[in-house]
């Protein structure tokens, strides 16, 4: 049977509308240490082939580091944040620089976007980033997006985005995306560490991301900060928002285009959800949780199936330490994340009328802000836009 080779825009064009390509450092630079362009003009080609069928592509790129590692002829592991975000200072534009002479090669113009955490845990920064990044690609641009070392420490810090896998589900959360490909140098998560186990095998897909699947999530490699434990946390945010995900060895040969046009390669996460209204999406991005409520049965069944408020009676704990209006996870009895959702008490009184009645806030804490702990308008659960 003839293999396609991508080469056909409606074979692709069935398959996904808009796609989100994160790179790793261990893949941009083969394991060498720096940049190597070879394998960089084979990935900027197959998205170029990509984009030219008419689908809406965005790179998120690590390697800002290992360029600047290779400019300055430093070597050896950074220890030093302000070292490292000087790195990344001198690596970003060199970084760019291949980036915008590989897309010349196709006359295909590239555009930069740099974020933070902070940018996209504010709900007006979360939307006017949305907004930039669906004009361009309404206007056919690539953006090529990283987060921005030079003011955030938490990827430095091996920490929170974690070498740009939480980053890249957040871009395919913001822009709604059909797929998000975490393309780096192993072929995708495994039962054991293929390295030191022959009997290990690939999971070719993942309906639900749960504790044996997190369990399984292999540490990183020597280059890139993030390894397996953070692409399996990106999975579990971009699916979430209904976006399609597959972890697969960026080596090989076509990668991205046979895997846009719905080939089984690597690991594939498939959706929780049916994409989610934008401020629902906002809501689980997990960029700016302040702590936990875990519910009882009956509270977890009323806000998974019956859409009702969270009201106090049915929280059993809390964890963390959280104002009144701030984004708090919710849990079941049983410790599964299900949802989350803006509170309208604090933390502290929380604590004092968790299994009240609603009829006793006022007495218990001498003011009363309503009967809902969380109102179903600010809640955000999977299991109600479930297929």
């Amino acid at each position: 049977m003839d293999r396609d080779n991508g080469s056909n825009p409606k074979t692709v064009g069935r398959r996904c509308h808009r796609m989100v390509v994160k790179l790793g450092t261990s893949l941009l630079t083969g394991g060498s240490g720096r940049l190597d362009r070879d394998i960089m003009s084979r990935l900027v080609d197959q998205v170029a082939k990509l984009h030219q069928q008419g689908v809406e592509m965005l790179v998120v790129s690590s390697g800002a580091m290992a360029a600047g590692r290779q400019r300055l002829g430093l070597t050896g592991k950074m220890k030093s944040i302000p070292l490292k975000q000087v790195l990344c200072s001198v690596g970003q534009s060199r970084l760019m620089h291949i980036y915008e002479e590989l897309f010349g090669q196709y006359d295909i113009p590239v555009a930069q976007a740099l974020l933070t955490k902070a940018d996209l845990s504010d709900r007006s920064g979360y939307l006017n980033a949305r907004n930039t990044l669906l004009a361009l690609l309404q206007l056919r641009v690539v953006c090529i997006v990283n987060e921005n070392d030079v003011v955030a420490v938490d990827e430095l810090d091996e920490a929170k985005f974690g070498d740009n896998d939480n980053l890249s589900a957040m871009v395919a959360n913001l822009v709604d995306a059909d797929l998000l490909l975490l393309l780096t140098d192993t072929a995708g998560l495994y039962t054991a560490d293929p390295r030191r186990d022959p009997d290990a095998r690939l999971i070719p897909e993942v309906k639900h991301i749960d504790a044996e699947i997190e369990r399984l999530a292999d540490r990183a490699g020597a280059l890139g900060i993030g390894g397996m434990v953070t692409k399996i946390e990106a999975a579990r945010l971009a699916t979430a928002s209904g976006v399609t995900v597959i972890i697969a060895d960026g080596r090989e040969p076509d990668i991205i285009l046979r895997l846009a046009r719905g080939e089984v390669v690597g690991t594939r996460f498939l959706p929780a959800s049916t994409k989610l209204e934008s401020r629902k999406r906002w809501l689980l991005s997990g960029l700016c949780h302040r702590g936990k409520l875990v519910v009882d049965s009956g509270a977890a069944l009323a806000l998974k199936k019956q859409n009702r408020s969270l009201l106090a009676a049915g929280i059993k704990e809390t964890e963390g330490d959280f104002d009144r209006g701030d984004l708090v996870e919710i849990y079941d009895a049983e410790g599964h994340y299900f949802g989350c959702g803006l509170v309208n008490y604090s933390s502290h009184e929380v604590n004092l009328i968790k299994g009240a009645h609603s009829g006793e806030i006022a007495t218990l804490l001498g003011m009363d802000f309503g009967p809902e702990v969380v109102h179903r308008d600010n809640l955000a659960v999977l299991q109600e836009v479930a297929k």
